[in-house]
């Protein structure tokens, strides 16, 4: 059995066996492998006074000269991911977000380019507070119709990264209805990841899941001081990216 199989029948293992209990653990939810992703509606965000100037939230730190790195695959497709955490902010309901560039090439042609903008609150929470996305088509960058901003059309920000998870957590990243509904669950606290980067130890291991792509699973880990180190889709597709280098300016 290949390290990748051994990955994914672990990882569904432990989703089949937490998602029994989902609605035990919020209002929403995961509620069975088979069944619907119905994320729970997201928090009320605090006000602007209670938001913090920079992420360091220990598994979403996101310092400002940060390049991350990802290689892996897409249905079969080669893919490059390059994360950038920008020294940029843009203000939105208030709060000064930080804005990160997400750009990704399948086969060596670009394809997705995204900004993304999170912010902190005192309490350690990470925030989302929506996204500026656009799609490489016939030689065009076109805007997606999975932008949003948060206080806009009805969209209201979500939580990327809880100060402290813990399993069975469930809550709604995003919420943009019709266009940006992820919502993520906790598997475990304790993952040991194995990827060109390194080996990570109590690694955060979390399924991910939209109402927008039903029967789509994606699993996601996330080391202390480093941020997401690995992400693959275990149901409904076949991808996996691995992070490779980690740089600062």
């Amino acid at each position: 059995m290949s390290r990748r199989q051994s990955v994914v029948i672990a990882a569904t293992t432990a989703l089949l066996a937490l998602t029994v209990g989902a609605g035990r653990a919020s209002n929403g939810g995961l509620q069975s492998a088979s069944s619907e992703c119905n994320p729970p509606l997201p928090p009320p965000m605090p006000p602007a006074s209670e938001f913090v100037s920079k992420v360091d939230n220990t598994y979403f730190p996101l310092e400002p000269g940060t390049t991350f790195l990802y290689r892996g695959q897409e249905e079969g497709d080669r893919v490059v991911d390059t994360v950038a955490v920008t020294d940029r902010t843009k203000t939105i309901l208030g709060v000064q977000a930080t804005v990160v560039l997400d750009s990704v090439e399948l086969d060596g042609v670009p394809s997705e380019t995204t900004f993304d903008w999170y912010a902190q609150d005192k309490h350690g929470n990470v925030w989302y507070l929506g996204e500026d996305a656009f799609e490489f088509v016939n030689g065009h960058w076109i805007r997606a119709d999975d932008s949003w901003e948060a206080g806009r059309d009805g969209a209201k920000p979500g939580i990327i990264m809880e100060a402290h998870p813990k399993v069975g957590d469930i809550y709604a990243q995003e919420y943009y209805p019709g266009h940006a509904e992820d919502m993520a669950q906790v598997l475990s606290t304790h993952a040991t990841v194995h990827v060109p980067y390194g080996t990570f130890r109590h690694v955060l291991e979390t399924t991910e899941c939209t109402p927008l792509e039903p029967g789509v699973v994606d699993v996601k880990d996330h080391a202390r001081g480093i941020g997401e180190v690995r992400e693959a889709t275990v149901q409904g597709g076949s991808a996996e990216l691995e992070l490779i280098s980690v740089k600062h300016d």
